[in-house]
Order: structure tokens, then sequence, then C-alpha cells
């Protein structure tokens, strides 16, 4: 499995996230519709867009350049907290002082926990209270275990879509706690946080990319 990760690589992570979002934003939409307005895979699609357009093919960059790009490019998507919040994380990881090529597994995984710091900054949900949260925290937490234990990029990127995926399912047995979804109250138990499976198939593509692992639906 990819032990670095260089402008190739990134460019095909990005793409292989995009990717994943596209095939499941029908049901990140269906599952919005259960607590809150029902576009949340519209937004996901457009996120997808800025992400899969971050590095256009021929065009050389380092990581922390290709990551400030796509960070900025999600924020100007007409998303709300969504698009703030992908904005947010990719933009984190940029900042992170690691974040040069190519990138081992101990630097990827300072890249994404800088994108955590720089998310949790933004909002005050942690896992438990049905977002995203649930599904980022495990996930970086295991990024992290894996670069500890001496893993590939590639291998720990599988832990962590792993992570990411429990994480999203636990989900279901949650009552939320932000946004509209909490004025529902008990309602919002028995249905995924869309937000969470988003951040699970950002997970998932990156682990494709990494791994050549095609995900189940």
């Amino acid at each position: 499995m990819t032990r670095t990760i260089g402008q190739h690589e990134l460019s095909q992570i990005f793409q292989s996230a995009a990717a994943r979002i596209r095939e499941r934003h029908a049901v990140l939409s269906e599952l919005d519709s259960a607590s809150g307005d029902g576009d949340h895979g519209a937004t996901m699609l457009r996120i997808a867009d800025q992400l899969g357009g971050a590095l256009p093919p021929g065009e050389s960059a380092e990581p922390k350049a290709i990551l400030h790009d796509a960070g900025w490019r999600i924020l100007s998507v007409d998303g709300g907290a969504s698009s703030s919040l992908y904005g947010t994380f990719f933009l984190g990881m940029a900042e992170a002082p690691e974040c040069a090529c190519p990138l081992d597994c101990p630097a990827m995984a300072a890249a994404f926990e800088a994108g955590l710091a720089g998310v949790s900054k933004q909002t005050r949900a942690r896992p438990g209270d049905k977002t995203l949260m649930d599904a980022l925290v495990p996930a970086i937490a295991s990024l992290r275990a894996g670069a500890d234990t001496g893993k590939s990029v590639g291998e720990a990127m599988q832990d962590a879509a792993e992570a990411a995926r429990a994480g999203a399912e636990s989900t279901s047995a949650l009552t939320a706690r932000f946004g509209r979804a909490k004025f529902l109250g008990e309602k919002t138990r028995g249905h995924q946080d869309p937000g969470a499976l988003s951040m699970a198939l950002l997970f998932e593509g990156f682990s494709i990319a990494l791994t050549n692992k095609k995900e189940t639906q």
C-alpha cells in the first residue's frame, strides 16, 4: 500500500472522494429530509465539484497549496454549515507545519489533526451530538493510531475509513443536538446523520484511492 502522498496521490484521493459523494448524494438528501430541509446531498455535490477541481490536470503544486486551494474552493460553495466546516477542515490541514511533500503517515496524521482542530473551533459539536464529528473524530484518532504503529498511509487510511463508517452508523441511535434537526428531538433517532455519512464517504473515497479497494454501497 501507499507509504507516502505527493501531488499525484492528493489529486487521486480528491477525485475518488468526489466520486464517492456523487455516488451517494441521493441517500444524503434522503437522510436530510428526515431531519432537515433535504438539500444536504445537493450541497455535497457542489462541494465534490470543488474538491475534484482543486488540482487541474497538468498543474503542479505542493500539498500545502493544494489543500489551501481546496479549502477556499469549498468555502465558496453556498452550502451553509457544511461548506464552512469542510472548507475549514482542508484549510486547517494546509496550515499544519508537517504539510510538505511527500507526506508520510505521521505527517498525514498531523495534517488531519490540524484540520480537526480547525473544525473544532468552528463548532461546539462533539462526538455524541449526531453531527459529522461522530465520523471525523474517530477517523482521525484511527489515522493517528496507524501512524504511531508504523502503518503505511494506505493502511492507516483504510482503518480511518472504517472508523468513520462505524461512527456514522452509530448516529442512528443518537438524538440530534445541533442544527435544524435538534428541534425534532427523539424523532431524529433511527436515522443516520447525513453530515456524519458524508464525512464517512469522504474518508472512504480517500481509502479507495490509496488501496484500490472499491467500497460496497
